[in-house]
Order: C-alpha cells, then sequence, then structure tokens
C-alpha cells in the first residue's frame, strides 16, 4: 500500500535515489523541518522524495531495519518504505516506523516537538498514547 501511496505523491517532487545522495538528503530535510538529524538513522536508503506542495516525504530502502537508539534504549524498526507529511517541528501520518515496548511493537504515526525550549521530542500512537524523550537523545 505504501507504494501505491508514494506513486500518487511522485509527481512534482524532488526525487534522488542512490545510497550516499540519499542518505544525506534525508538529514538535509531533517534539518530543514527542525528535526534531529538522528531520527532516520537507514543507511541503505535506495530513494528518497519531497513534495513540498503536499509536504509528503517517502524514503525507500533494500529491506527493513531495526535500530537501538543507545541513549534511551528503546528499539525502532524502520520498514521498506517509511511516509509521512512534514511540517515544522512535525512528521505526522506516519507509516512504517514501529517502536518495541516491552513485547510489543507499537506503531507510530506521529513525531513532533511541540515546544522547542522543552527539549523534549514526542511520538504518537494511532491510539492517542504518546511518549517523550531527549532530542539529544536523536542526534547523531
Amino acid at each position: 500500500m505504501s507504494s501505491q501511496f508514494i506513486e500518487k505523491h511522485r509527481e512534482n517532487a524532488e526525487i534522488y535515489t542512490g545510497a550516499e545522495i540519499c542518505k544525506q538528503k534525508s538529514k538535509e530535510l531533517l534539518q530543514e523541518i527542525n528535526m534531529p538529524n538522528g531520527l532516520l538513522p537507514m543507511d541503505s536508503i535506495e530513494e528518497v522524495g519531497y513534495n513540498r506542495s503536499t509536504g509528503f516525504v517517502w524514503l525507500t530502502q533494500k529491506k527493513a531495519i531495526q535500530h537501538k537508539f543507545q541513549k534511551i534504549g528503546k528499539l525502532v524498526s524502520y520498514d521498506k518504505h517509511v511516509t509521512a507529511f512534514v511540517e515544522d517541528r512535525k512528521m505526522k501520518k506516519l507509516h512504517g516506523v514501529k517502536a518495541k515496548e516491552i513485547l510489543i511493537w507499537i506503531s507510530l504515526n506521529e513525531i513532533c516537538i511541540d515546544d522547542p525550549n522543552s527539549d523534549k521530542i514526542t511520538f504518537g500512537t494511532p491510539t492517542g498514547i504518546s511518549r517523550s524523550y531527549p532530542i539529544s537523545a536523536f542526534e547523531d
């Protein structure tokens, strides 16, 4: 389904392919929307797309990966396709990202920094439950 959604937003999008340029563009995107640059620690990204008119972003990688954010001890899974609508300090309608809580994987659908002075980043789930962590835990 994600790939069909991506196709819908390809027209007029900036699209980059190749691991090196995609990693660079994903970090630039995070910087542009004022999010921590280590939030998307995906090394084998094959394509990055950004449709500025709709705010839709996608990252496609060879296979799903898991990454542990050491500073908070959280394991996060990034699917083959990660998609979101972005704006300043916010990623909403997020798909393809899950966090492990105790023994189960919980889908994340929003990441935001509500108050930049608080040094907290909040991760929301489709059920309305959210957790906040220090922004520094997601910086390279």
